[in-house]
C-alpha cells in the first residue's frame, strides 16, 4: 500500500465491527469490549471517514450510522448507497415502483425464490427472522453449490439475479438437520456487489484507491480488495471458514488480523495508521 493520508474505512456489521449476538460491546469470548468503539474513535481522531457496508436491509443499516455518526452506509449487499441523506440504487435500473414494487418483490414475482427453495430442498431455507421486512434480497440460510445456483437461474431465465454467499452463520437451520455449516445467502440483482458500492462511494467521495481499506469477515465482503488498497480479514472468520484462508490468504491486497470482531477492526485501523507514519 502506498504510504499517505488514510480517509476512508468501510467496515461490515455484523461478524466484524460487532460482536457475538450484535453487540458492538462484545469481544469473541462475549466478554466486555470497548476496542470496536476505539477503532471508530482513532478514526474520527484522523479526520477517516467511516461507512458501514453489510447485508442487512436499508432501516437496519441506517440506525446503527446513526449511533456512529456516520453519513454514509452500504446496505443489502451493495444495493442501495446513502451518501448525506440521498439513496442511489446500484440494481443496473431495477428500482422501485408504484406499478411492480419494491425489488424485493419483483425478484418474488419472478419465481426465482420458489424455484431454489423447491430444487435445493433441505440445503436452502428462508433466514428467519431477518428475511424478514427487507427491500431487495431474499435472504437465505443453509449450504448450497453457487455454480449450481448460477446454471438454476440462467436455466429459468433469471440470470439477471445472483446468489451472493454472505458467510457462515451461528443460527440453526429449521428444516435442514445434518447440514456441516450454515452460509447466509442473498439473492439480488446481479451487478449489485459491495465491491462496487464501495467503488461508488470513492468515486462521489473523490477518494483514491490507497486511501481506503475495507474490513469484513466474508467473501463478499473480500471482493472490496478490489477497489481499496487493502482488505482486512478478521481473525473469527476463519474459525467460522477455515477454507476462506486457502482462498483469500495471498491474494493480492488481502490482510488477515491476528483479533477477531472489533479488536480486528482496531487492528486494523491503528496498523494502517502507523505504517502511514
Amino acid at each position: 500500500m502506498v504510504a499517505g493520508a488514510m480517509r476512508c474505512l468501510y467496515v461490515d456489521l455484523d461478524g466484524t465491527l460487532l460482536g457475538p449476538g450484535g453487540s458492538l460491546l462484545a469481544a469473541a469470548d462475549g466478554r466486555f469490549s470497548a476496542l470496536g468503539v476505539r477503532a471508530l474513535e482513532a478514526c474520527a481522531r484522523a479526520g477517516i471517514e467511516v461507512v458501514l457496508y453489510s447485508g442487512r436491509k436499508e432501516s437496519s443499516v441506517l440506525e446503527a450510522a446513526r449511533l456512529i455518526g456516520s453519513r454514509a452506509y452500504i446496505f443489502e449487499i451493495g444495493c442501495g448507497l446513502v451518501i448525506d441523506g440521498e439513496l442511489e440504487w446500484l440494481t443496473d435500473g431495477i428500482v422501485p415502483s408504484e406499478s411492480r414494487g419494491s425489488i424485493h418483490a419483483q425478484i418474488e414475482a419472478s419465481g426465482a425464490p420458489a424455484l431454489l427453495l423447491e430444487v435445493l430442498a433441505g440445503r436452502l431455507e428462508y433466514h428467519t427472522p431477518w428475511s424478514i421486512g427487507r427491500d431487495v434480497s431474499h435472504l437465505f440460510r443453509g449450504d448450497v453449490d453457487l455454480e449450481e445456483v448460477r446454471l438454476l437461474l440462467d436455466h429459468a431465465g433469471s440470470g439477471w439475479l445472483r446468489l451472493v454467499d454472505n458467510g457462515i452463520v451461528r443460527e440453526h437451520s429449521e428444516q435442514m438437520s445434518g447440514l456441516p455449516v450454515v452460509h447466509a445467502y442473498h439473492l439480488v440483482p446481479a451487478g449489485a456487489s459491495k465491491a462496487r458500492a464501495v467503488a461508488r462511494h470513492m468515486q462521489a467521495r473523490g477518494y483514491a484507491r490507497d486511501e481506503c481499506i475495507a474490513v469484513g469477515d466474508s467473501r463478499e465482503d473480500a471482493e472490496a480488495a478490489s477497489v481499496v488498497g487493502a482488505f482486512w480479514l478478521v481473525a473469527n472468520a476463519l474459525e467460522r471458514d477455515p477454507t476462506l484462508e486457502l482462498e483469500l490468504i495471498g491474494r493480492p491486497g488481502v490482510r488477515l488480523a491476528s483479533e477477531s470482531y472489533g479488536a480486528g477492526v482496531y487492528e486494523a485501523v491503528v496498523t494502517t495508521l502507523a505504517e502511514r507514519v
